[in-house]
């Protein structure tokens, strides 16, 4: 995929104002795209660097009309979400929410003839009844259906895959679905409730001095994998560019334990810190990791960064977030290799993006 491979196209990006959507933003404007953003809320650390930004709720038919007037391609990330404490409590209005932005948003597009449609979907569409050992065989794209997902979040985010195929087949949308696994990086939410764990874990740690203790939610032994953000915009881009319309993991392979990331973030933290399982605290499916088979024989590509390298990165971002509104305990976190991030062309650094809003891209 060249860099300027879509220069001169306008583009869209809803959920501009997001984590996801506004690093992306940056990596759009830096291959030449005119680019509107749309978000209710303007990114919370950084400005946009999109040319037009509007303020927007995609709730509303008439919005989402005016979001997609006169562009090339959509990228819909926009999405009421949040980390497991906050998709495992509010099921209605986060369910109505995003099956309206997505209804709206994919009629919008067909109307206005837009030429590509990029749908963020999540790997909490796939069945709890493969996702319930620690030991897990990692998540295929076909596994999806026969359908069982997570209780309203992954049955909306299915729905959606199922309604962007419905309008490629009927209307010849050219779309792309996505299912993102765990994405984290600096300058995404860390606190507030909304955070994932490897923000919650570092906001932790950085707030606690060494010896301290650290709570963890259930008992540590359920297990994840975790995409750093330079890898997710990268595959956006590629998957894109791919001609690919049927859905597709973005995530990492490198599976961990919760107890063996709060280690490396301790270590990274350079802190002694004591865990305190809270069993009674949301933990989530059991196990979950990403084949990433398809992506691979599709792109001749695969998430490139080392969990290590990314978490360093974001440590040391979510420290000094703390250290400036005077909670963060000592050390001062040394600067992190970057020789750990294996090489990903088009990769840029993950400074330019922001906090997600409500309605905003947090996968």
């Amino acid at each position: 995929m060249s860099p300027l491979s879509e220069k001169g196209r306008k583009v869209l990006v809803t959920g501009a104002g997001g984590f996801i959507g506004h690093h992306l933003v940056r990596r759009l404007k830096s291959e030449g795209c005119w680019v509107r953003g749309v978000d209710i809320r303007r990114p919370a650390f950084v400005p946009t660097d999109a040319d037009e930004f509007l303020l927007s709720d995609l709730r509303f038919q008439d919005n989402c009309s005016t979001a997609v007037e006169g562009v090339d391609d959509v990228y819909q990330l926009a999405a009421d979400m949040g980390g497991i404490g906050y998709i495992t409590t509010i099921h209605a209005s986060l369910s109505r929410n995003n099956i309206l932005i997505n209804s709206h948003m994919l009629e919008a597009a067909r109307l206005a003839d837009v030429s590509r449609y990029f749908y963020s979907s999540s790997a909490c569409v796939y069945p709890a009844h493969l996702q319930g050992e620690v030991g897990i065989r990692p998540l295929r794209e076909t596994d999806a259906i026969p359908a069982n997902p997570e209780k309203g979040y992954g049955w909306e985010k299915l729905f959606a895959e199922q309604l962007a195929s419905y309008f490629s087949e009927e209307y010849g949308l050219d779309v792309r679905i996505v299912r993102f696994h765990n994405i984290y990086g600096p300058l995404g939410t860390y606190e507030g409730g909304r955070e994932k764990a490897p923000a919650a874990i570092s906001r932790k740690a950085a707030e606690l001095p060494d010896g301290g203790s650290i709570p963890v939610w259930g008992d540590g032994e359920q297990t994840r994998s975790f995409c750093y953000i330079d890898d997710c915009i990268d595959g956006i881009r590629r998957i894109m560019e791919s001609g690919f319309q049927q859905p597709v993991n973005l995530g990492s392979t490198e599976l961990v334990t919760v107890n063996q990331l709060v280690d490396m973030i301790c270590a990274i933290a350079q802190k002694r810190l004591v865990k305190v399982h809270e069993l009674n605290r949301p933990q989530g499916v059991r196990g979950r990791n990403s084949d990433n088979s398809l992506l691979k024989s599709i792109l001749d590509w695969e998430p490139q960064t080392k969990l290590h390298s990314g978490l360093a990165i974001t440590y040391r971002w979510i420290w000094g977030q703390l250290a400036e509104k005077g909670l963060a305990q000592p050390p001062v976190p040394v600067p992190p290799a970057r020789s750990l991030v294996a090489p990903v062309s088009h990769q840029h650094d993950s400074t330019g993006v922001a906090v997600s809003s409500p309605l905003s891209s947090r996968h």
